[in-house]
C-alpha cells in the first residue's frame, strides 16, 4: 500500500493548515454596516484585540509609569476626557483637545491636522514617542518599553498568542498593531438615531432636518454613518467662527490656504465628549454649533433651532458603548487578576 503514506502525509498537512488558519473576527456589527478596513499586515484576532486592550490601560507605556492611553481616552466619556487639553508626563501643556475614538478605525484622517499619520498603527507613535508636545515621553526608550513588557510572563504569553508569525516578538511594531486592533473594535452603533425616527423625540427629528438642510448643511462634512468626512482622504476644514491661533494643517503642508484647517470630528457620542473644537474652547454643544458661523451670518441657526440640533446630537449617544465591558479596564489576564 505504497499510496497510504503520501495520503496520510497530505491529510496531515491539510489538518495543520486548517488548525493554523486564523478564525474570522466577530465584529458584532448591525446589519448593513461594514467593518472597518484592516491592513493586510495586521489581521484581526481576538488574542490581538485583548492584548491591545491591556496595553491601552497600561501606564508602563509612559516613561514614568503615570500615563496610559486610557488616561486621556476615558470610556465613560466616549474615550476622550473633560479637559480642554491634557498635559503630558513632564507637565508639558497639551496642545489640542483629546479626540473621541468611536469609529476611528474607519478614518483615513486620524489626527486633528497631520495627514502623515494615515493609520492607527502610525498614530500610536505620536502620544507614545512624540516630542511636540511630549505626552507619554517614551522617545528613545523603545528598548526599555519592550523590556518592561517582556518582564511580565503573561505579556510574553499574550504576545505569543497575538503574533505567532513573529514568535511573539515584543517591540514597538507589535505594540502598535495590538493597540490599533483594539481601537478598531470601538464601535458605537446602538443609538436612538440608529433605531429609526420612531425612537427620536420631535425636537430631535426637527434637529435632524435642520442638520441635513441646505441652509445649515452640517451633513456635508459630518457625513455618512460616522458623521464625519474623515473617512475620505484630505478632508480638513476651517470654521469661520472658530479661533485661528493654531496653524492646523498649514504647520505640516506649509501652504497658507491650509491655515487653521482641521479634521472633522465624528459625532457619535458627541454629547459625552465635551469640550469641543480642536482647542477645547467650546464648552457646550451650543457653543460648538455657533462656532461654525461667522459673526452675523444670516444662515446661523436661531436659539430654538440650536436647541433642536442639540437634541438630535444627543440622540447619537450609544449608552451601552460607554460601559461595555469589552472596552473597559481588564480585570484579569492569563486567568489571573491584574
Amino acid at each position: 500500500m505504497r499510496w497510504a503514506a503520501p495520503l496520510i502525509a497530505a491529510a496531515a498537512a491539510v489538518l495543520c493548515l486548517a488548525a493554523a488558519a486564523p478564525q474570522p473576527f466577530d465584529w458584532r456589527l448591525p446589519e448593513g454596516i461594514a467593518p472597518p478596513p484592516v491592513p493586510a499586515d495586521n489581521p484581526m484576532s481576538a488574542a490581538k484585540v485583548e492584548l491591545g486592550r491591556r496595553l491601552f490601560y497600561d501606564a508602563d507605556l509612559s516613561v514614568n509609569g503615570t500615563m496610559s492611553c486610557a488616561t486621556c481616552h476615558e470610556q465613560r466619556h466616549a474615550f476622550t476626557d473633560t479637559n480642554q487639553t491634557r498635559p503630558g508626563v513632564h507637565g508639558d501643556p497639551g496642545r489640542r483637545n483629546i479626540q473621541a475614538l468611536a469609529g476611528v478605525g474607519y478614518y483615513r484622517t486620524i489626527t486633528w491636522a497631520d495627514p502623515r499619520a494615515a493609520s492607527l498603527e502610525q498614530q500610536m507613535l505620536i502620544p507614545i514617542l512624540g516630542l511636540k508636545p511630549v505626552e507619554m515621553g517614551m522617545a528613545g526608550q523603545e528598548a526599555e518599553l519592550a523590556r518592561r513588557l517582556a518582564n511580565d510572563v503573561c505579556y510574553r504569553q499574550m504576545f505569543a498568542q497575538a503574533f505567532p508569525e513573529t514568535g511573539g516578538q515584543i517591540d514597538m511594531v507589535a505594540v502598535g498593531k495590538a493597540l490599533a486592533a483594539f481601537q478598531r473594535t470601538l464601535l458605537a452603533f446602538d443609538t436612538p438615531y440608529d433605531r429609526g425616527p420612531a425612537a427620536l423625540p420631535a425636537a430631535a427629528q426637527y434637529g435632524e432636518a435642520l442638520f441635513r438642510s441646505a441652509r445649515l448643511n452640517c451633513s456635508s462634512c459630518h457625513a455618512g454613518p460616522h458623521f464625519t468626512d474623515a473617512d475620505r482622504p484630505g478632508a480638513y476644514h476651517r470654521l469661520p467662527g472658530a479661533p485661528a491661533a493654531d496653524p492646523g494643517l498649514a504647520e505640516v503642508t506649509g501652504r497658507p490656504e491650509d491655515q487653521s484647517r482641521f479634521r472633522t470630528p465624528g459625532l457619535r457620542n458627541v454629547a459625552e465628549t465635551g469640550p469641543y473644537l480642536h482647542d477645547g474652547s467650546a464648552r457646550t454643544l451650543e457653543a460648538a454649533i455657533q462656532a461654525h458661523y461667522a459673526a452675523n451670518d444670516p444662515a446661523a441657526p436661531t436659539k430654538a433651532e440650536t436647541a433642536d440640533l442639540v437634541e438630535f446630537l444627543k440622540a447619537l449617544t450609544d449608552k451601552g458603548f460607554l460601559a461595555d465591558p469589552r472596552f473597559a479596564l481588564p480585570q484579569t489576564a492569563c486567568g489571573r487578576p491584574l
